[in-house]
């Protein structure tokens, strides 16, 4: 609140007053006046907090903007996996244009970065976006895939995961927890408890 309200601040173990101009950006997904009213969030901070207020539609409400904010997100994968762009097939475009995306942008991307890494061509096929939004395939050929996938154990499944993300990012280990939205050591007991060490003992 000092912070805020003088602009300046004392770094740990310092003795002086430092002035900064920065400027502060808080997001958040909560209703942070309706935790003033109920006494669960400091009606002082929330003020100095909402000087301008930008309020952003979940995704399910701007679907329009999905080809767009999809292409960034592809690009931006490509570039931190140091790959070629891919681009998606039109009825991915149109599965997803139809999802209702509960987890928002954020589902968004963890599902494009699933596709990139198991595309192989430049072009991120339907077929392959539909599974991962949790619904059926509506063709034979799509059905038989998944019957074919069914076979595998949950573990097989996640070792083979963990293989091509950890082979995307030439075995950089930060870049690859945070595709795959863990921590370093448990990335580390996936490797040993996989069998997965012996394969990259010369890269890691």
């Amino acid at each position: 609140m000092r912070f805020l309200q003088e602009k300046e601040f004392e770094r740990i173990g310092g003795d002086r007053q430092i002035h900064s101009k920065a400027r502060i950006i808080a997001a958040t997904n909560r209703d942070l006046w309706g935790m003033v009213q109920e006494g669960l969030f400091r009606e002082d901070l929330f003020y100095r907090l909402s000087v301008t207020t930008i309020k952003v539609p979940p995704l399910r409400d701007r679907k329009s903007d999905i080809p767009l904010i999809a292409d960034y997100l592809l690009k931006k994968i490509a570039y931190e996996l140091k790959s070629t762009p891919k681009r998606l097939e039109d009825h991915a475009v149109s599965s997803m244009m139809d999802h209702n995306w509960p987890g928002n942008v954020r589902e968004l991307e963890n599902i494009l970065t699933h596709a990139f890494v198991n595309t192989r061509g430049d072009v991120i096929p339907g077929d392959l976006i539909v599974p991962l939004l949790g619904k059926k395939p509506q063709s034979r050929e799509q059905e038989s895939r998944a019957e074919i996938k069914g076979e595998l154990t949950l573990q097989e499944i996640e070792r083979s995961y963990i293989l091509r993300i950890l082979e995307s990012t030439h075995w950089h280990l930060g870049k690859a927890c945070e595709i795959l939205g863990i921590s370093r050591p448990t990335l580390r007991q996936k490797i040993r408890e996989y069998g997965i060490a012996d394969i990259s003992k010369n890269r890691l």
